[in-house]
């Protein structure tokens, strides 16, 4: 159960082991400049690999519950489904639902971990095999990794990374499910990853260099921060911390931008209608003014 890239590589390893009875994910939804419905990477996946696929709207009608129930499923693995699951469909599997969640629970329970972890400027970060109850990713955990947090790395880089570790993690947690004891997730601690709201993308050059190089790193690639730049909005997707200060936004040299606190380097940025680029190929024909807002 599915939807994004991030679930790809985990249904790819569990379908070179293991039996799949089918496959749920988000349905088809409009994108693209033609609003057409594009399948989820995950339904692309399944139907490259013959596999069943369902996609319904919700979880909660009886329909749903049976049609779940009679797959007579020895487990489910939820990673980035999308769909709550009510307690029918979390008790129809034999050995329940396990959730594999890109955080270090209790920290970052919800919907954005790999943003906020970045975006707050934790060290570290890693998966958790979780066994799924009704609260919010709060059941109890039965595999944890933990791995360092880049200090350059992005979003996209640290989403990659997880995705892989999930998958392998997943494999380890079903070859030792019998052996395996469920841990409690401690009171202390708990975080909640909000939902990422497009508000939070433009750069406020005023913060602290450290604040808006998470920020940059954080959003990338999407929504992507961005700030303004002779009335055209530059997409900013790489970035460190760099030496140097000035009047918040004011351009030192390059793409090296004062913050409130120090600089930013940006290495990859993305100009409207064009492809990312990265700092010295956007310069050439695209002269920046002294200040970015």
């Amino acid at each position: 159960m599915g939807t994004p890239d991030f679930s790809v590589p985990v249904l790819k390893a569990l379908a070179a082991q293991h039996e799949i009875a089918a496959v749920y994910t988000q349905p088809p939804r409009p994108a693209g400049r033609g609003k057409a419905d594009r399948q989820s990477p995950v339904q692309l996946c399944a139907e490259e690999y013959g596999l069943p696929v369902r996609y319904p709207v919700s979880l909660r009608s009886e329909v749903a519950v049976q049609e779940f129930a009679l797959l007579r499923s020895e487990v489910a693995v939820v990673v980035a489904y999308g769909l709550i699951l009510p307690p029918a469909i979390l008790a129809a599997p034999k050995r329940g639902c396990l959730n594999i969640h890109a955080s270090l629970l209790p920290r970052w329970r919800g919907a954005a971990p790999i943003h906020r972890a970045i975006m707050t400027g934790d060290a570290e970060s890693g998966i958790c095999i979780m066994q799924m109850e009704a609260g919010l990713d709060t059941g109890p955990v039965l595999l944890r990794e933990v791995t360092a947090i880049g200090a350059c790395e992005t979003t996209a880089d640290l989403h990659d990374r997880l995705s892989a570790m999930g998958a392998r993690l997943i494999g380890e947690a079903l070859d030792r499910l019998d052996d395996l004891v469920p841990e409690a997730q401690p009171e202390a601690g708990v975080t909640y990853a909000r939902k990422i709201d497009k508000a939070e993308a433009r750069i406020d050059w005023s913060r602290p260099a450290v604040e808006v190089d998470r920020q940059i790193r954080g959003l990338s690639p999407f929504p992507g921060a961005w700030c303004e730049v002779a009335g055209e909005r530059l997409k900013l997707l790489r970035s460190r911390v760099a030496e140097g200060s000035g009047a918040p936004g004011q351009v030192l040299h390059g793409l090296t931008v004062a913050c409130g606190a120090g600089a930013v380097e940006i290495v990859e940025a993305q100009r409207e209608g064009k492809r990312p680029a990265m700092a010295q190929d956007l310069l050439r024909g695209f002269a920046l003014p002294d200040h970015l807002t």
